[in-house]
């Protein structure tokens, strides 16, 4: 047996290598070959792309409206896009970044097994089952942050549970640098990461029999740092080269903006609450049914781990909870994707905890696992079973177009759509999403134009650019030099400026806050060139104007 034989024999490894190139083959099949994209990853994927090949590259092309980390991690996989095109036209830069992030999800899901101390079989199937859940797969193969935050949440509750049988620091930083890492890929971290902190001040100052205020403060401190530092550098940094430290909040292209530009949330008050709960039972029936069960078993026992588990994923879902019934985001099943871990996670915590977690250096307060007989077997057997009648409940959740915007029309891809004759046109038009785009970019490449000769808002132009061989023709918001160019595009040698309708999101848009009327009549700089009326589904109508070196000569459109 070679030595590489026995590196995939080892299970961490083999789940890791499983669950990847199950997400980047359905990956790959959705983007390539169905054309299939999620507006956010690709646009994440340009930001990307702007850092090394626009026309004015520097790292702050990654944007601040979105959180970094997933930028951050698909610069690399960007820099061959010019041999591999298809990393940018059609995100697949995005697709090897959430497939890896994803399958090390479901490695720390097998290690929670593994330091509780649950039998084989049972981490193995619950693994399975995480691993195989439709939302999980759909998140691990489209590029969303939806992989690295579920990831990183899954690497801080495992770290976090072992710390309070540990009391090892090792264990405290490694659950402090994934909430750290966390709120770079999401801001959803900013609570579990208060909340952690919280529970370890308490859990240590009731463990320390001297110096209890100091030593609880400090480790609260050990845990939290990293999220302090993460949150203080980037609103800096952001305040720094914008003007505004939370751009997600205040920009124009941020969620409050975004909402107004839609005219405001769909639902408010107590139907809010209602929408949530039914959101959450889609992704995990079973919870009903296994709250009561573990939280009497995590009173019998005085377990700890169980109230980590609740602290850190619950959290992130009340936070989300919070923000849709006060109307600051958006009704999406992926807000509440974190409630599949904590699902999982509950499953293995039926068993009571007998893993040996081998720290590497055991705290004053350490609590080795005990070692009882294996009980509760049946108890095991039914919550794994509980989780794996979840997958079907979830697959048909995912199909409801009131409960899943963002992924029901994937259906239309499937043998048998239960939305067929019904819906079909809706689910057509949304995987055509960005056609109308990758149309635009290859007309225009076609043309023999020079670097920095057109004119377009990234707010719907990421698709455009993304999908174009010449990046560099492209005058973008993130260029420094955007503004003077915006302000006499005809001085600036701009040949063309790409337009939308100034309604919407497109009052947005900096080319209509510049010039309101010049999606309807060229706004006495342009003349209309080309129309393309858009085949996907809330996707704006594009027009692309000539910039007219003699404003004289500025007519109307017919």
């Amino acid at each position: 047996m070679t030595w590489l034989t026995r590196v995939f024999l080892r299970p961490t490894v083999a789940v890791f290598a499983a669950s990847a190139l199950l997400y980047l083959v359905i990956g790959c099949l959705l983007a390539v070959h169905a054309e299939f994209m999620l507006g956010d990853a690709l646009s994440r994927v340009q930001s990307a792309q702007g850092v090394l090949f626009s026309r004015d590259p520097h790292l702050a092309s990654i944007g601040f409206i979105f959180t970094p980390m997933t930028a951050l991690v698909e610069i690399p996989l960007t820099a061959f896009s010019p041999w591999f095109p298809s990393l940018t036209r059609y995100a697949m830069a995005g697709v090897i970044m959430s497939s890896a992030f994803m399958a090390g999800a479901a490695v720390q899901i097998w290690g929670i097994g593994l330091d509780r101390g649950v039998p084989r079989w049972q981490r193995v199937a619950i693994t399975v089952l995480f691993a195989v859940n439709p939302m999980i797969v759909f998140y691990g193969a489209t590029g969303m942050s939806e992989a690295p935050f579920v990831f990183l949440m899954c690497w801080c509750a495992r770290r976090l549970i072992r710390w309070t049988s540990t009391d090892d620091v090792h264990d405290l930083i490694g659950a402090g640098i994934a909430l750290g890492l966390a709120y770079l890929t999401r801001y959803d971290a900013g609570f579990p990461t208060l909340v952690g902190a919280a529970f370890v001040a308490v859990v240590t100052w009731r463990r320390a029999q001297r110096n209890r205020w100091q030593t609880a403060f400090l480790d609260a401190v050990i845990l939290a740092a990293p999220a302090a530092l993460a949150f203080f550098a980037w609103a800096g940094t952001s305040w720094l080269l914008t003007g505004q430290a939370f751009a997600q909040f205040s920009s124009q292209y941020g969620n409050t903006a975004i909402l107004d530009q839609v005219g405001g949330p769909a639902e408010s008050g107590t139907r809010t609450f209602a929408y949530s709960a039914a959101e959450l039972l889609v992704l995990a029936p079973a919870l009903p049914v296994l709250v009561p069960v573990i939280v009497v078993l995590a009173v019998r026992r005085r377990d700890l781990e169980v109230l980590v588990t609740t602290l850190i994923f619950g959290s992130v879902l009340a936070f989300q909870v919070y923000s849709y019934a006060a109307g600051s985001t958006f009704p999406f099943l992926r807000f509440y994707i974190c409630v599949i871990p904590l699902m999982c996670v509950y499953a293995f915590q039926v068993f009571p905890a007998r893993g040996d977690l081998h720290p590497r250096r055991p705290g004053v307060f350490a609590v080795p696992h005990a070692m009882p007989p294996p009980r509760l077997r049946g108890v095991a057997v039914a919550a794994t079973v509980l989780v794996a009648l979840c997958l079907p409940v979830t697959a048909i959740g995912m199909e409801s177009r009131s409960l899943s915007v963002q992924q029901y029309a994937v259906g239309a891809l499937l043998p048998f759509d239960p939305q067929e004759g019904t819906d079909m046109d809706q689910q057509l038009r949304i995987l055509e999403s960005f056609g109308t785009e990758r149309e635009m970019a290859d007309r225009l490449d076609a043309m023999d134009l020079p670097d920095g000769s057109i004119l377009v808002d990234s707010l719907y132009g990421f698709a455009v650019v993304a999908a174009s061989k010449y990046p560099k023709r492209f005058v973008l918001p993130s260029d420094r030099d955007f503004v003077s160019i915006l302000s006499d595009p005809a001085a600036s040698d701009v040949k063309y400026i790409l337009t939308v309708p100034n309604s919407g999101r497109g009052t947005a848009d900096a080319v209509n806050r510049r010039y309101p009327s010049i999606y309807s009549n060229g706004a006495q700089i342009s003349m209309l060139e080309l129309e393309f009326p858009n085949d996907g589904a809330d996707q704006p109508d594009w027009r692309i104007y000539r910039v007219l070196t003699n404003p004289d000569d500025a007519t109307e459109p017919e």
